[in-house]
């Protein structure tokens, strides 16, 4: 896999850390600095490390499917690529359903920030993508310390941009990254399964 693709996929996978960060970032107002650093922090180390669990995963099985290990790449890219573009279909939760934290801060326009535990919660369940793209990474020929790096590093960047965005132009334009992401990694799954029947 090129340098190009890896970072495809990287701006891909940081999509839904990115929108997850403009929720927040539309909830609680304007994000201190400290904050921002915080939350991209956490966001990228754990999209860094789930990749890495999930590739050791398909690692184990990959001597007992490797004549399907391009259509089993392409078939996981597809169906994670479908279910965020679903998710980012879905209605927004109204907003009077919105947690017991939903407290104003002192100085700020909205929630309370989210707990260091919380705020690992949620980088987790935003990460979940990630360790599926993990276990079809191991069916090709990849640097998969690079790529964990390059995923973790985009998507402290877009998690960062993302409360920033949040705060300013609110939750919407979260749905259209979730859809971006997902149509890139659609791409990558396509161009992967074009590579291995010859047709690129």
């Amino acid at each position: 896999m090129s340098f190009l693709t890896i970072l495809a996929l990287a701006f891909g996978m940081s999509m839904d850390a990115f929108a997850a960060a403009i929720a927040q970032g539309a909830a609680i107002g304007t994000p201190t600095r400290r904050g921002t650093l915080r939350t991209a922090a956490v966001f990228g180390s754990v999209e860094a490390l789930t990749p890495l669990i999930g590739w050791a995963i398909g690692s184990v099985a990959q001597r007992y499917i490797a004549d399907w290990d391009h259509w089993i790449a392409f078939s996981l890219l597809l169906l994670l690529g479908l279910r965020m573009i679903y998710g980012a279909l879905q209605p927004e939760q109204p907003a009077g359903e919105q947690s017991a934290e939903a407290k104003p801060e002192s100085g700020q326009s909205g929630r309370r920030p989210p707990s260091p535990l919380m705020l690992v919660a949620i980088a987790f369940a935003t990460s979940i993508d990630s360790m599926i793209v993990g276990v079809g990474l191991a069916f090709l020929e990849v640097n998969i310390l690079l790529t964990a790096l390059t995923i973790g590093l985009a998507t402290t960047i877009m998690a960062a941009l993302g409360l920033r965005l949040g705060s300013l132009l609110g939750s919407a334009i979260g749905k259209r990254a979730e859809i971006l992401g997902s149509l890139i990694l659609i791409g990558i799954g396509t161009l992967i399964l074009a590579e291995h029947l010859h047709f690129l």
